[in-house]
């Protein structure tokens, strides 16, 4: 008679195959050497190969440099702020950014810095009185700072961003009205924000709202991005060569179309 499936499913001996089968693996995996290697779906291969993301700053749509991003992501990824929030000047742009712990912009601010470019203090420069320091050394030094709450010599409280250089972060002075710092601060350009001898003066109210919370626990970290010199040269990062902004991806499309 004809046999269909189900009934030669009925005379199969199924448990004799399994048995039968388990053997073999078993045998198999005594013959595989240690180490061989073992057979992975296209699922499981494309998953073990996906890089691990790295972690980025968070700028809540505030608009920054290329380097000022690269630096900010750079940090949060590889940790360097030791889970401490942490202040980034960008002198090109003579601004201050202030991120908390989980690399997040708090907020950002215009500033002052020193009227002489340069990205380095000269050796024994924290020892001069303020009369004898000359025009070129007027710099604000780039690298990575712990910074410190402190007094200065008149007994001001600053953040001491470089102690030996004497280098301090602190409230706008206003001292002198020929210099028109408040005005300067308040300009759409940063070509007059260069007029201290080194110092990062920063508005009165921003230092008490950020500045002075962020250190008054602990200290912080200060990176002061470089104007001259490389971002591989200060901190050891590089920005990538192969970087398109939103402007440029737009023009690409348009090409393609």
């Amino acid at each position: 008679m004809d046999v269909t499936p189900s009934t030669l499913a009925d005379r199969v001996p199924w448990a004799d195959i399994r048995n039968g089968v388990l053997a073999g693996m078993a045998i198999l995996a005594l013959l595989l050497p240690p180490g061989a290697p073992v057979s992975h779906s296209a699922s499981q291969l494309t998953a073990s190969r996906e890089p691990t993301p790295l972690r980025q700053a968070e700028f809540g749509g505030v608009d920054a440099s290329n380097d000022m991003r690269h630096m900010a992501n750079w940090i949060a990824s590889a940790g360097d702020h030791a889970a401490m929030p942490f202040v980034m000047i960008d002198k090109r742009a003579s601004r201050l950014y202030v991120f908390d712990a989980q690399a997040r912009l708090l907020d950002h601010t215009p500033v002052l810095l020193g009227s002489a470019q340069g990205d380095d203090s000269t050796p024994g420069i924290g020892d001069k009185a303020i009369a004898d320091v000359l025009p070129e050394e007027r710099t604000t030094p780039a690298g990575r700072f712990t910074g410190q709450r402190g007094l200065n010599i008149i007994g001001e409280d600053v953040v001491w961003v470089d102690y030996d250089a004497a280098v301090s972060m602190h409230r706008v002075r206003t001292t002198q009205p020929k210099e028109r710092r408040l005005q300067r601060l308040a300009s759409e350009t940063v070509d007059d924000n260069r007029i201290s001898y080194g110092c990062i003066n920063i508005p009165a109210a921003f230092f008490d709202a950020h500045i002075a919370p962020t250190f008054s626990a602990h200290r912080a970290m200060v990176y002061v991005l470089p104007e001259q010199k490389s971002l591989q040269t200060v901190f050891g990062t590089k920005v990538p060569a192969a970087r398109h902004t939103e402007q440029a991806q737009g023009h690409l499309a348009q090409m393609i179309k």
